[in-house]
């Protein structure tokens, strides 16, 4: 019998036996797996009253003790890495050793977020006017939504669920229903760790489970990750219902590689950043803009080489470089971009469609495809393609270069390659791109840092982690504060000012 991956609610397992369920598979042998349940509406709000219920005691426990139970979760984390990273990698299709990045990233945010004594520390004036003190605290929303992607099942959901209950907040988690079980698994090393039941609920679902979490008053906020139609829906649904949002959409990395760039140091980066995980990653380098004829022939012809030798197979395989996509659906859509390039006449230098695993024949595989000769009206470069497809689009020098990257409708993540350092900071000042890597393919910044995109890459004032992440899970109150002291001024009817 298939197995049921349950709902996290209350601090309790919680698997429903009726109701609608979807299929979860494993993308290296293409076959089912399991099947995790799809919340209604109505199950959604019983997990917020589980969670309204949990937070205000949270949200009273002083923020030390809020980030011991992260330190405590850090450590059951790493004590269980492999067998998290095989779960991870059975259901998204990455291979182990991407799957601990993936926990490991996710990691370097919570590490960051028990620093919350001192992060959540307010202001304070002394003496603003007579007899007068003004100072600020911070306050946790009450419950938050998260709601993420398939892509990186551990990462995100800790990037979002670590500010916020470091800050005082409950956590509604919505992971994506394709690989949900390390959400789930999460949420009980929380719990292990001393996190109070129904701090951080982990409700599976689609749609209408999305739905409710965006129109119940009781959410004040949701965080979320995923393609840029989803991404606006999601933010403009939530902001009419009076939330704050935090939402992340699509992307188009351009890597421009200099003429005086080291060719076999760019190639690298292209390899492993264009098709690590499969491509199915938001920081993935999908476009090569080699400046001049010369540097694009001598990177064409050295990525050509690279690209034969990549080894593609099952997730849980030690000798290869990246493994299945999620879905059936997945390789079927990619493979539509592919004969789409072909079809507008960009030049197809290794073509990945049908290829296949022996052994594993109904795998969710595409083969390493790359073209040459892109232009900007081909869908190949304007549409994010979310999978194993590297594309070289020729410049022909360093400003057409800059304005390519500039001018795309999203602005997520840029690379520039080159020993020029005014050519590199020049570049890193101008582009209208929210991420920038200087001979560093893949720009994610580190954990007290912020990451976020541009234009139709993001949408809200603020970005995940760092510090915008707790003045995105709290309030501010400013407090201004005076104590008689025998005077009387009588009745003022003017503003009061410092004077």
């Amino acid at each position: 019998m298939t197995r049921t991956i349950p709902h996290f609610v209350g601090g309790s397992l919680l698997t429903p036996d009726e109701g609608r369920f979807a299929d979860v598979f494993d993308p290296s042998s293409g076959a089912v797996q399991a099947r995790v349940p799809l919340a209604s509406a109505d199950e959604v709000r019983a997990v917020i009253d589980d969670a309204e219920a949990a937070q205000s005691g949270w949200a009273a426990t002083n923020p030390q003790k809020r980030a011991r139970v992260l330190l405590r979760f850090l450590d059951l984390v790493q004590r269980e890495m492999q067998p998290l990273a095989e779960l991870l990698a059975s259901e998204h299709g990455k291979t182990v050793d991407d799957a601990k990045g993936d926990i490991q990233r996710g990691l370097e945010v919570i590490e960051f977020a028990a620093g919350a004594p001192h992060l959540l520390k307010g202001e304070y004036s002394t003496g603003a006017g007579a007899g007068i003190d003004v100072y600020s605290m911070r306050q946790p929303l009450g419950v938050v939504a998260a709601i993420t992607p398939f892509n990186f099942p551990a990462m995100i959901p800790l990037w979002k669920a670590g500010p916020a209950l470091a800050a005082g907040n409950a956590v509604v988690l919505k992971p994506s229903e394709r690989d949900p079980s390390v959400p789930v698994r999460l949420a009980e090393l929380f719990l292990e760790a001393g996190l109070p039941a129904g701090v951080l609920n982990v409700v599976h679902g689609d749609k209408e489970a999305v739905d409710a979490l965006l129109t119940d008053d009781r959410i004040k906020a949701v965080g979320f990750v995923g393609s840029t139609p989803i991404a606006e829906y999601i933010y403009s649904t939530a902001a009419a219902h009076g939330k704050r949002a935090q939402c992340f959409g699509g992307a188009k990395n351009h890597m421009i590689v200099m003429p005086d760039a080291d060719l076999d140091q760019a190639v690298d980066a292209l390899i492993g950043a264009g098709y690590g995980s499969a491509g199915e990653r938001c920081m993935a380098i999908s476009v090569a803009v080699p400046v001049g004829e010369e540097t694009a022939d001598a990177l064409a012809a050295k990525l050509m080489e690279r690209v034969a030798k990549l080894r593609v197979g099952s997730s849980l395989a030690a000798d290869v470089d990246y493994g299945p996509l999620v879905t059936r659906e997945a390789v079927e859509r990619v493979e539509g971009y592919i004969q789409q390039g072909v079809d507008e006449g960009a030049t197809l230098l290794a073509d990945g469609r049908g290829f296949t695993v022996p052994g594993h024949e109904e795998g969710f595989y595409l083969g390493p495809t790359l073209f040459d000769h892109v232009t900007s009206d081909m869908a190949i470069y304007r549409e994010e393609i979310f999978g194993p497809v590297l594309v070289i689009a020729r410049a022909d020098d360093y400003e057409q270069a800059l304005r390519m990257a500039s001018e795309h409708e999203y602005g997520n993540g840029v690379a520039i390659f080159t020993r020029d350092g005014d050519a590199a900071r020049d570049f890193a000042a101008r582009v209208e791109v929210g991420m920038v890597g200087v001979n560093v393919p893949i720009p994610v910044p580190i954990a007290y840092f912020t990451f976020g995109g541009w234009k139709r890459s993001g949408f809200g004032d603020l970005n995940q982690h760092g510090a915008d992440a707790f003045r995105f899970y709290t309030k501010t109150k400013t407090v201004t504060s005076r104590w008689p002291s025998g005077i009387k001024d009588g009745a003022s009817f003017v503003i009061p000012t410092m004077h």
